[in-house]
């Protein structure tokens, strides 16, 4: 019996949708990650982008266990002199709440130039309203 090698030509895309207020943070950005990369697929292969297009909705809803709202810090640097910044996961809530989600993702797929591509398939909405309904995304359950 051959292994199994997906083809780029054989892959077929599928649009799945999480909602980002039933779990905590780090378990949907697991699930996520792993559908990004199309390890939840029996044809999953390393070297090729195998994954499916994902949609999370609520991103604004996100849940955090303990006292992670007040005490993780998320630290970046902007390039200027005495531009380090630290934010609290409260902060960027109520700036920019999408990215709680994208960060927690992008810390889970392989940072080289494949993961950037497979990153880039990731569509994260505050609300639980998108421009997707098009697509017919499937909703995926979370426990």
């Amino acid at each position: 019996m051959k292994t199994y090698l997906a083809k780029t030509g054989e892959i077929k895309r599928e649009t799945l949708l999480f909602d980002a207020s039933e779990c905590p943070v780090g378990r949907l950005a697991v699930r996520v990650a792993n559908a990004l990369r199309g390890k939840d697929r029996p044809t999953y292969t390393p070297h090729i982008d195998t994954g499916a297009n994902v949609i999370v909705i609520n991103a604004e809803k996100a849940v955090f266990t303990g006292k992670k709202e007040t005490g993780k810090v998320y630290a970046r640097y902007t390039g200027h002199r005495s531009g380090y910044v630290e934010e609290t996961v409260k902060q960027i809530r109520e700036s920019q709440p999408t990215r709680l989600i994208k960060l927690a993702v992008w810390g889970m797929m392989p940072h080289g130039r494949l993961g950037r591509a497979q990153f880039s398939k990731l569509k994260v909405y505050a609300g639980s309203e998108h421009p997707h309904a098009a697509q017919k995304p499937v909703k995926i359950t979370l426990e």
